[in-house]
């Protein structure tokens, strides 16, 4: 068990060293520019996250700033001045924790389940990735939107998804590729199909957003269309031999030899298909409360994650357990409560780490509250990759970008447009669309680089790729951060004090 989480451990040390690296590189460039253009640039620098702006208007006399992401959130009981001297230290605590619970709940319980679904529905890894993995992996986004759009009727769903969404496009595959066990084989078919899909839903996300208001038809027209890619999905197997078929691409069979024999062995019959699964590993690999490992690493291991053991236990069916199988759908489920709620409050903790850290908004969104809504993705993508199923973790990264702008964005958008408007007969969301063209270049942009890796590399997901997308999500990082805190040109009004 502790062996099979050293990867999620690796991945998560990579993502807390390489985000806050980014981060005070942006702000020493930052600060040596302020310095070189004078004290009118400083000025300039406050900022707001992406595509969260309050509008202004000079005739009414509204304040000419944006409202800090953490009045969004419920308040913690410290001041920001408790906070900097010291109490800071709690929500680090916990929101580590809570990684590490996010981890387990992904690897002990999730991923068996998504397993046992595609089974007993005959699904191929990639549209298990694309569907289920994704839609569940998304639930933070989906909870923190309703949130954004009924409770405090701001857009801090619409920056949170637009952040995550560079980070599932490429910090997530490079964590698949740098802690890939062995190079695995891609199918371009599945990958080119959620690219396209994911490329028509930008384009649409960019024409609802235009005017800076969402009629209630243009959101039940991203509902639609996440319903024509769901069958899309069902008939993949003969869309896919059909679009093959039109391409002229052949299956490409190895020569027999030691290294590909005639007889498939026990271990490729085990990897070659997402469902087959060792039931006697499985059972090995459940933890037992009351014994004491022996190594030592296991017993550290064991000790940090018996309460979270103990608590998934009283909640969570282990659908492994040979008695239990028939739980998977409770089983899945419950993970989807446990992500969403966990990751909801993770991100809520990093807030106010951000703010604590006088960290301006724009950039929490697109590095720290990115990477934390991100964590069940990232997590769930490495360990199916690990498992040798690399389709199904690049469809999940890319599938849950479909499935955070037509779903997570398009129903809560139409659910208050159509039916629980601000103002009776105004049958619109209000959203501001500052910052758009610039956040619409991104999400194409960080698309075409991940398909062009792929495409480069021969549809092969090795570490080859890892690093290539890690530089590039490094170098957006900089850029966009740079842009963020308006070095270039004035993107973000002011920061409100609070």
């Amino acid at each position: 068990m502790a062996r099979r989480h050293r990867h999620m451990v690796g991945c998560r040390i990579l993502l807390v060293l390489v985000i806050p690296s980014m981060y005070f590189l942006c702000v020493s460039i930052s600060q040596l520019i302020a310095t070189e253009s004078g004290p009118e640039n400083q000025d300039a620098l406050g900022s707001r996250k992406l595509l969260w702006m309050d509008s202004a208007d000079p005739l009414l006399g509204t304040a000419n700033c944006s409202a800090p992401a953490i009045q969004e959130f419920p308040p913690d009981g410290f001041t920001r001045e408790q906070r900097q001297h010291g109490f800071v230290a709690i929500h680090f605590a916990i929101a580590s924790y809570l990684f590490l619970l996010l981890a387990v709940v992904c690897d002990d319980f999730f991923v068996p389940s998504i397993k046992m679904i595609c089974d007993k529905l005959g699904m191929t890894e990639d549209v298990a990735g694309a569907t289920f993995m994704a839609a569940a992996t998304s639930s933070p986004e989906l909870f923190i939107n309703i949130v954004g759009t009924f409770v405090t009727e701001g857009d801090l769903g619409v920056g949170t998804i637009v952040g995550s969404a560079v980070f599932n496009i490429l910090a997530v595959p490079a964590c698949c590729g740098l802690f890939a066990t062995q190079v695995l084989k891609l199918d371009w078919w599945p990958i080119s199909r959620d690219s396209l899909a994911y490329a028509v839903t930008v384009v649409l996300l960019i024409l609802t957003l235009r005017d800076g208001r969402i009629e209630w038809y243009e959101a039940l027209i991203l509902v639609i269309f996440y319903l024509v890619y769901i069958c899309a999905m069902i008939f993949n197997r003969r869309l896919g031999a059909f679009i093959k078929g039109l391409c002229g691409r052949k299956t490409m069979f190895k020569n027999l030899s030691e290294e590909s024999p005639l007889l498939v062995t026990e271990k490729a019959k085990s990897s070659s298909l997402i469902y087959n699964m060792d039931d006697d590993t499985e059972e090995d690999e459940i933890v037992n409360l009351t014994q004491w490992p022996e190594a030592g690493w296991e017993k550290v291991w064991w000790f940090l994650t018996w309460p979270i053991n103990l608590m998934l236990l009283i909640t969570v069916p282990d659908c492994r357990r040979p008695s239990l199988r028939t739980w998977y759908p409770y089983t899945f489920a419950m993970c989807i409560v446990w992500i969403g709620s966990m990751s909801y409050i993770v991100s809520w903790l990093i807030t106010i780490i951000g703010d604590t850290l006088e960290i301006p908004d724009s950039v929490m969104g697109l590095t720290f509250l990115a990477a934390g809504m991100s964590v069940p993705e990232a997590v769930s993508s490495v360990i199916v990759t690990n498992q040798g199923h690399g389709s199904m973790g690049i469809s999940n990264s890319i599938g849950s970008n479909i499935f955070d702008v037509l779903l997570c964005l398009g129903l809560p958008w139409f659910v208050k447009a159509a039916f629980l408007p601000q103002f009776p007969g105004e049958n619109f969301v209000k959203i501001n669309s500052e910052g758009l063209v610039y956040s619409s270049v991104s999400l194409l942009s960080t698309l075409v680089i991940l398909y062009g890796a792929f495409i480069c590399n021969k549809f092969k997901l090795d570490r080859k790729v890892g690093i290539y997308c890690l530089v590039m999500y490094a170098a957006f990082l900089i850029l966009a951060s740079l842009i963020e805190l308006n070095i270039f040109f004035p993107v973000n009004l002011p920061t409100c004090i609070h």
